[in-house]
């Protein structure tokens, strides 16, 4: 039988359509299931609001909704819905509507549409806000620009924030891409942080409150610190996958079914925002684990990835349909992805070393071809510089550096904010 060591480094980052199987060999406890073991401490006799979306379970899949509402220690009287709903129904980029949910009959406020940050009104009778939802590990994802809002609003109005705490799917250890550049935050990019900062929600949540990182999208407005608990797991460990947690996997959106999903996602999310160049799997049973197009020839671009020696990152040949989206139903054909040493892989340039191959191969330059979703590129990359360089030549070596020069600082800086 592998060890849990020994099956990380055989990892496939691909995703595929198997049953999830809660493990009793993870011992890993999330924050709800500590929150709940400790009689609710810090909820009793507060008026609670509650962030959070369907990956908010306990190990027996029990929502985080219907756990607290029906907690006879707590007075859960507001929901607050993030990017998808309180219940996953509202598709990638979709307009969540306030409402009332219909399995509780409490009035649900939407911050992801017309705003995105908590108005004093909605705050109006809360004492305390909770936060649980799953992160991805991955700074371009909304679900932490969401908590900062959330934060930065509480601060104003003086209500405290819990944030219970759930692994990094991506583990602790790794942190990779450069800080995001003034002038370029976002929903998308909100703190100066790293792509990947390897750091828990909770352990997020306590630098950007401590750092006075959560300055706003616009990076530009005053610093706000709110009153923050986390309430942390029992049993992670920094060098921990989601998959030796032995919890549940519940999607948080819908292109990010398995966990596996999340390692992908920075993998290739980046080239996925050049819109008509690459098909990265969306669309079909494997998002953000592949790279095809009709005019690919499979073998000569897995020849020429494999002659650049990738660390950590093994590639094969693929060939399928999309079932919806741009390519839908054509035959496409190009390159699976698959860490074999998760540890030496650097994951966010995989997308990129693909970019040089295509070029290499076809001539094909994805900045020049995708003209109307550069700003969006840059914004995910919090910066234009990998834009402006990259593009010249197409070579991973024009970049590599300056993707990584912030890495070792951070690592440093964040440090301060270890939970675990």
């Amino acid at each position: 039988m592998l060890s849990c060591n020994n099956i990380r480094k055989f990892l496939c980052a691909s995703a595929l359509a198997v049953v999830s199987i809660v493990s009793s060999a993870g011992n890993v406890k999330p924050g709800i299931e500590v929150l709940r073991e400790s009689g609710y401490a810090g909820l009793e006799g507060k008026r609670v609001g509650l962030v959070t979306n369907p990956s908010g379970v306990d190990r027996n899949l029990r929502s985080t909704v219907d756990i607290l509402f029906n907690a006879t220690e707590v007075n859960l009287v507001a929901l607050y819905a993030p990017e998808h709903g309180i219940r996953g129904d509202i598709y990638a980029g979709g307009k969540v509507e306030s409402g009332k949910d219909d399995a509780t009959g409490l009035p649900v406020y939407s911050l992801y549409g017309d705003t995105r940050k908590p108005t004093q009104e909605m705050l109006k009778g809360i004492d305390i806000m909770v936060y649980d939802i799953q992160d991805v590990g991955s700074r371009s994802y909304t679900f932490i620009s969401t908590l900062g809002l959330v934060m930065r609003a509480c601060a104003e109005k003086g209500i405290p924030v819990m944030v219970l705490d759930r692994p990094n799917p991506l583990g602790g250890n790794k942190v990779e891409g450069p800080l995001v550049c003034d002038g370029f935050h976002s929903f998308v990019s909100q703190y100066k942080i790293p792509y990947i900062y390897g750091l828990t929600v909770g352990e997020l949540a306590q630098l950007i409150n401590e750092e006075g990182l959560n300055r706003g999208q616009k990076g530009n407005e005053p610093e706000l610190k709110c009153k923050l608990y986390v309430v942390p797991m029992q049993g992670w460990e920094r060098d921990m996958l989601f998959s030796d947690t032995g919890l549940p996997w519940i999607l948080p959106s819908p292109n990010i079914p398995y966990a596996e999903t999340a390692i992908c996602y920075p993998s290739s999310g980046l080239c996925g925002e050049m819109y008509g160049y690459l098909n990265i799997g969306i669309g079909y049973t494997l998002p953000f684990a592949t790279f095809a197009e009709e005019w690919v020839d499979a073998d000569k671009l897995k020849a020429r990835l494999d002659s650049y020696h990738v660390p950590g990152v093994a590639w094969r040949t693929i060939h399928y349909k999309p079932i919806s989206g741009r390519l839908n139903g054509k035959m496409i054909h190009g390159v699976q992805y698959f860490y074999t040493d998760y540890d030496k892989a650097t994951l966010t340039l995989t997308q990129f070393y693909v970019m040089q191959a295509v070029y290499e191969l076809y001539g094909k330059n994805p900045i020049e071809m995708s003209t109307g979703r550069l700003a969006m590129f840059d914004k995910v990359c919090g910066t234009d510089y990998v834009r402006t360089e990259f593009g010249k030549r197409l070579k991973v070596s024009d970049i590599k550096d300056y993707w990584n020069k912030d890495a070792e600082n951070f690592r440093k800086l964040s440090k301060k904010y270890y939970i675990y």
